[in-house]
């Protein structure tokens, strides 16, 4: 369960990444003249560089809600199914062990062999059910992704934003900002609409 909300907390820093990359409108006929404007960069008040606090956009945003319900009840059933397994393998076991003493030794010969390779069976089902989790999990994770890299791209594009960063409190390269670059409330009210579509 830590493990799906860790991997869904870090597509903030994803976020960060490609929201940069998006609202950053670079032409390519206009590479070298980029590379010396980068060497002596000077931001004019009317380039706005803004922030999005990525701890309240995932707390937030109801796509995001709904993906770490249904992830956590695949998660939650696969650890039952699971759980059913294993006491179904113990019970199983326990039995033979009953029985051990009245068996003959080719029927204990068997009995072990048999054991053996539901064991082998259960640590395979169990790596299998894994990583299906961990893939469907990443994929989910890409989907959550896309919607937030798209939607900001398409925000910075609108409202003439240069750059969005993200901010996330304990990891963060943002030291301080102003608060009046936060546009946190506005992106997510936009998403949780832009979702309910």
């Amino acid at each position: 369960m830590k493990k799906s909300t860790l991997k869904l907390g870090g597509i903030a820093t994803a976020v960060a990444l490609v929201s940069v990359m998006a609202s950053c409108q670079n032409k390519e006929n206009n590479t070298a003249a980029t590379t010396k404007k980068t060497e002596t960069a000077v931001v004019s008040a009317a380039e706005k560089i803004v922030y999005v606090n990525s701890d309240s956009l995932l707390t937030k945003y109801q796509y995001y809600k709904d993906l770490k319900v249904k992830m956590d009840g695949k998660s939650q059933t696969a650890q039952r199914d699971l759980a059913s397994k294993q006491q179904a393998f113990q019970r199983e076991v326990a039995a033979y062990q009953q029985q051990q003493q009245t068996l003959s030794a080719d029927q204990r010969a068997s009995t072990e062999e048999r054991l053996q390779r539901k064991q082998q069976e259960l640590q395979t089902y169990t790596q299998n059910a894994g990583a299906a989790l961990q893939n469907e999990q990443a994929s989910e994770n890409e989907k959550l992704y896309d919607k937030v890299a798209d939607y900001l791209k398409t925000y910075a594009k609108e409202k003439g934003f240069k750059m969005v960063l993200t901010y996330s409190k304990g990891n963060s390269a943002i030291l301080f900002a102003d608060e009046g670059l936060d546009v946190t409330s506005e992106v997510i009210t936009g998403l949780n609409a832009a979702y309910k579509k």
